[in-house]
This record gives C-alpha cells, sequence and structure tokens, in this order.
C-alpha cells in the first residue's frame, strides 16, 4: 500500500460538487481529493450518488443535457470543465467499467487501441486524407503485448475477446487504459464483482502496482475487506452528501458499512431447520446442463416444500448453471418434477407458466429491459405469461395502466428500489436498484419456486441486507420455497436452511448453514469425502 502521500499536490481535486435531476437535489457538497499514486475508495449504498459524481468527471452527456452541475473540477492544479469521455480521456482520467465497454468480435489489440489507432499513409490516403490511412497492426500489436506484459497477462495479443474468460476481460479493459498516454487518474468500478477470490487478489495487486507508478485510483465498491487491503483514503457518500474522508489505518469494516448506511448492519446465520415432515417441492434426477463454464454433469437433488435452499460452489464448478438449466436457458436434459408434476426443459415459457420464476445473475443481459421504465420492466413477464394488468376485448388486449403504476409503486416502496419514480428508464438505476427490480419482476409472478442467482452481485451492503431480508420475509410469511445461488457463503448462511455444494458439475454434499469453515472448505475443494472418509478408516 502506498502511503506516502503527505505533500498538497492533488492530482484531481473535486470541490463542493452538486447536481439537482428536474427540481431533486441527488448531490450537494461533495468534496473529492486525489493524490499522485494514492488509492482512494469511494464508498456509499446504491443511490449514494457514486455514479452521479462519476458522470460529472467523465462529463457525461446525461449531467450537461440536465442544466450542468455545481462546483469545481480541478485536474493537475487547473480549472477544468470536462463535456464528455473523449475530453477526460485526453485530460488524464481514464475508467475500468464494471460491465465491460469491449467488442467482443475485435481482438485483444483492437480493442486496446479502439479510437487510438495507430495509421501508416498509403496511396489513397494521399489523395483523400487521413481517414483512409492504413492500420499499422505491427506497432499496435507492440504496444499492446507490452500492456499486457506489464500486467503479467500471458495471451496473444491477436486474440479475439469473444469466448474469453471473465477475468481477462477485466485485464484486457485495465490494458486498454494503460496503454493511453498522460495517464493520471483511473477510476476502478466494482472490478472485482464478477472475478473468483484468486482472480479478485490478482486484481488487488495489479491495483498496487499501478499506484506505485504514480497513477492515483479512485476505488469504487462495495467490498469492505478488499477496501481494507488496498486503500490508502476512503471517502463516503450517504443519500447525495458527503459524510466522510479518512485514513484507511483510522477506520474498519464496521465503520464504514455504518458510515454508509446511517445505521448498524446485524448480520445473523440462520437458524438450522431440523424438521423433517416437509414435503418434497422440486425433485431434480440426473439433471445435466450445457452452460458454457457452468455445466452440470448429473445432479439429484430434493428441494423441500418451504425452504431457503442455498447452492454455493467455487467459479467455473456449475452452480450457476443449475438455475439457467432448468429455466430453460441453456439445454439441459434429465427429469425435473415440480409438486409431483413434470417440468419441460428447454423451454422458458413453459418453465414460468408452471410456476418456477428466475432472478438471472446477468441482470443486464437477460434479466432486463434497459431502455424502458421500471414499471414496465417490473410487469412484462407476468403480461406475457399470465396475461396479468392486461383487460381483454375479444381479441384484443389493452394494458391497465393505473394497475401496473399502483403495482410498481407497491414494489417500489416493498423493495426500497431508489428511482425519481415507476416511469424512470431503467438504465439510469444505478447496478442494485436494477437488481431490485429484476427480483419485483420475479415476485410479480406469485411463483410457487424461486430460483434467485447472485442476487447481491454489485449491491452495496445496505441493500444486500435488504434483498436477502426480503427474501427471507417470502419465506417465512409466504412460505416461498426459494432456491439461492451465491458465490458468498457467508451470505448462504444468513439465510438458507440447507446449502448444497457443487463441484466440477456434481453435488459434492448438503451442510447445514452452521457447519464449520472447514467442511464447507472441503466441499468446495471436493475434498471433503475423501478427507471424511480417511478419517473414518483411521476411527475403524
Amino acid at each position: 500500500m502506498n502511503t506516502d502521500h503527505k505533500n498538497d499536490h492533488y492530482v484531481l481535486d473535486m470541490r463542493d460538487i452538486g447536481k439537482v435531476y428536474y427540481g431533486t437535489r441527488v448531490l450537494g457538497g461533495i468534496n473529492l481529493q486525489l493524490k499522485p499514486g494514492e488509492i482512494h475508495a469511494v464508498l456509499g449504498e446504491n443511490g449514494a450518488g457514486k455514479s452521479t459524481l462519476m458522470n460529472i468527471l467523465f462529463g457525461m452527456s446525461v449531467i450537461h443535457n440536465t442544466g450542468g452541475f455545481e462546483g469545481q473540477v480541478v485536474v493537475d492544479g487547473e480549472e477544468t470543465f470536462i463535456t464528455s469521455p473523449v475530453e477526460a480521456m485526453h485530460k488524464g482520467i481514464g475508467m475500468v467499467h464494471q460491465e465491460f465497454m469491449l467488442i467482443p468480435g475485435y481482438s485483444i489489440t483492437e480493442n486496446i487501441k479502439l479510437n487510438r489507432e495507430i495509421t501508416n499513409p498509403g496511396l489513397l490516403s494521399r489523395i483523400a486524407g487521413k481517414r483512409l490511412e492504413i492500420l499499422d497492426f505491427d506497432a499496435m500489436n507492440k504496444d499492446a503485448r507490452k500492456a499486457l506484459d506489464k500486467l503479467g497477462l500471458n495471451i496473444e495479443e491477436w486474440v479475439k475477446v469473444a469466448g474469453l474468460p471473465v477475468s481477462f476481460m477485466q485485464f484486457v479493459e485495465i490494458a486498454r487504459e494503460l496503454d493511453k498516454e498522460n495517464l493520471k487518474v483511473l477510476v476502478f468500478d466494482e472490478p472485482t464483482a464478477v472475478l473468483t477470490e484468486t482472480d479478485a487478489d490478482r486484481l488487488l495487486e495489479t491495483m498496487r502496482m499501478i499506484a506505485s507508478e504514480g497513477i492515483a485510483i479512485l476505488f469504487i465498491t462495495h467490498r469492505l475487506d478488499e477496501v481494507k487491503r488496498v486503500a490508502d483514503r476512503i471517502t463516503v457518500l450517504r443519500d447525495g452528501q458527503h459524510v466522510a474522508t479518512k485514513n484507511i489505518e483510522d477506520t474498519d469494516v464496521f465503520e464504514m458499512a455504518n458510515l454508509m448506511v446511517g445505521r448498524e448492519i446485524k448480520m445473523t446465520t440462520a437458524e438450522v431447520d431440523t424438521s423433517t415432515d416437509k414435503k418434497v417441492k422440486l425433485e431434480i434426477k440426473d439433471l445435466y446442463v450445457d452452460m458454457p463454464g457452468e455445466v452440470v454433469k448429473g445432479i439429484s437433488l430434493d428441494i423441500l416444500d418451504g425452504e431457503i435452499l442455498g447452492v454455493g460452489g467455487l467459479a467455473g464448478q456449475g452452480k450457476i448453471g443449475l438455475a439457467n438449466g432448468i429455466m430453460g436457458l441453456y439445454e439441459s436434459e434429465g427429469s425435473v418434477m415440480l409438486d409431483g408434476k413434470e417440468v419441460i426443459l428447454n423451454n422458458p415459457e413453459k418453465a414460468l407458466k408452471q410456476g418456477l420464476a428466475f432472478v438471472s445473475e446477468d441482470r443486464r443481459g437477460i434479466g432486463l429491459l434497459l431502455d424502458t421504465s421500471i414499471e414496465l420492466n417490473i410487469v412484462i413477464t407476468a403480461m406475457q405469461i399470465q396475461r396479468q394488468f392486461l383487460k381483454q376485448y375479444g381479441p384484443l388486449s389493452q394494458r391497465e395502466n393505473n394497475r401496473i403504476r399502483q403495482h410498481a409503486l407497491k414494489m417500489i416502496e416493498e423493495l426500497d428500489i431508489r428511482c425519481t419514480g415507476p416511469q424512470q428508464i431503467t438504465r439510469r438505476l444505478s447496478g442494485g436498484n436494477q437488481q431490485k427490480v429484476c427480483i419485483a419482476r420475479a415476485l410479480t409472478l406469485n411463483p410457487k419456486v424461486l430460483f434467485v442467482s447472485e442476487p447481491t452481485r454489485g449491491i452495496d451492503v445496505g441493500a444486500k441486507k435488504l434483498v436477502l431480508d426480503t427474501l427471507v420475509q417470502l419465506n417465512k410469511e409466504h412460505g416461498m420455497t426459494i432456491i439461492m445461488t451465491s458465490s458468498e457463503l457467508a451470505e448462504l448462511r444468513m439465510i438458507s436452511h440447507r446449502i448444497a455444494i457443487i463441484n466440477e458439475g456434481k453435488l459434492e454434499g448438503i451442510l447445514p448453514p452452521n457447519a464449520s469453515d472447514v467442511d464447507f472448505g472441503l466441499m468446495m475443494a471436493g475434498e471433503y469425502h475423501k478427507v471424511k472418509g480417511r478419517e473414518v478408516k483411521a476411527d475403524e
């Protein structure tokens, strides 16, 4: 960790920043100073103002088309007025996005050099101008190789981005920023949200390496343990206000969480359900799912009526494939019975009609209509599958807009979706609030069984507890059977009655939430039965 920040020179100084959207103040009195070589974490719940602050820094059109902002942005001691991301790039400010900004059909080199291509003059360019110059792939590949080597990324620069593992895509994004000349500030927006623990550790080391070269880092994350490990200072936002700026050695994760939410966050472990008279709600037999990177290889599992079953395991072992296969999003075979009736596989519409609902881990890819209103996103599946919120006039149907509005308002209140109203475009919501809209859509179906995959990915600590509490409430008050898949073992242990661990596409075993860390670790590593078998033999 770089701690040599005693000089008063700021590479970025955002002074008394404020922003009003359509009469509603969303930012006020924000001050953020960043020193060369510093890793500065920006913390806050979804809706706290982090995205708006970054939109101001990068000169996004959503800021300038809505009346601009208050305050000053000073880069390297010079007040500046950034009007576009391209201008921010020229000022030495870059970003590694949470949702990858790569072109799958392009090579790694082409993605790294996009909009900064190296060209040579040719015969046509001498006549028609620079736009017809020839791409110098040798020079661009050389630059790309240099950036990749700096990150220790052992992959050929000419490889297409499509099909790369998620971790490689993340590092290609970083390489693209490091290749830019005059880089002074690099923003990391939830960079570890989709990474395995090993890849996340590697990324944090990369951040330290970048900072050691004098580049300042703004680290936007919800993972407070990571903040404690790499950050030099933190700035906390809450409800659009500047709450605190602290040196990392003067705080801990508990104080950071409390500063973010303004209330004490308490997480507990779920009670072990010892009842034995529950009937089987969902019976899975010999299920195979062909989901790239998450293949399921013959899982048999009984889910009990009214339980929360957690599904855990390491990345790439098949835990994500279970729900995706049953819901028909990837080719699958085997037998799934709901209340004794066979679930038709490989058909999402029939799965929904039979009483299954799914909150996908890919909220932006398949979970949401991003350019549509919140209220339509909440009701669209119920309209299509169950013909809810529609009035029939013979062969014609018409939306019941008043019912849609009332239902959306109810869901917004119950799930605390931070928005300007039910008509707001979903793309404009923060990641955590987009996730809550996905949950609201699934609940609108009033399902018999709810599959929830990575429900708290990219969500801050306060919203995370709200989502988990919502699942517990649905289970306790409505008896809903819930199957929750998560990479966060601690979360599974908070709300699950039982936890199934998937390893190499198969069911390694089922543990109660209060089982030892050692047992969970052995199961995730695929060593549980080997070790337990040796222990039994030793006892004999």
